[in-house]
């Protein structure tokens, strides 16, 4: 078991999430966590739901999915090393995409609001890093977006540019 631990502070300490902390400092966050694994197809977060929750993917993929109720048409992927639910879990709002595992034994590390509020109080500069990551991983966000926006405004209205 201590093994299984070691290497979840070797990987988190090589990410964003844990850079500056030290290796007793990811221990502490990792005893607010809860580890989680889904199957391939598995929904972790479903539209409509407010985030009590906000997840690290330590192995795997997940695919953020929005529905118009005829088709779901895939709007992202978090990836190994990356943060997701951040959004409704600040802003309390529901979701607008599914995310869904897209392989087996996807494995995800889980912060629930209540051991949020808890490490926020007993481990602040733990949970200012962990602000920080949510800062910049939103960050990332709204850029993908834009890009993809500058896209496809760039492809309808100006067609045959190159």
């Amino acid at each position: 078991m201590q093994k299984k631990v070691d290497d979840l502070v070797q990987f988190l300490s090589e990410h964003g999430l844990c850079a500056s902390l030290t290796t007793k400092e990811v221990e502490k966050m990792l005893e607010f966590t809860e580890e989680m694994y889904l199957d391939r197809g598995q929904v972790v977060m479903e539209i409509g739901d407010v985030g009590e929750a906000l997840f690290f993917v330590v192995e795997g993929e997940i695919v953020l999915l929005y529905d118009t109720g005829t088709m779901e048409t895939e709007v992202g992927r978090r990836r190994q090393g990356e943060l997701m639910g951040e959004m409704s879990f600040f802003d309390r709002k529901p979701r607008l995409t599914r995310m869904r595992a897209t392989r087996n034994r996807t494995r995800l590390l889980k912060l629930s609001r209540p051991m949020y509020e808890r490490m926020r109080v007993e481990q602040p500069f733990i949970t200012v890093n962990f602000l920080e990551y949510a800062i910049v991983s939103l960050d990332h966000l709204i850029r993908e977006m834009s890009t993809d926006v500058a896209v496809l405004t760039d492809y309808y209205f100006a067609p045959g540019k190159k």
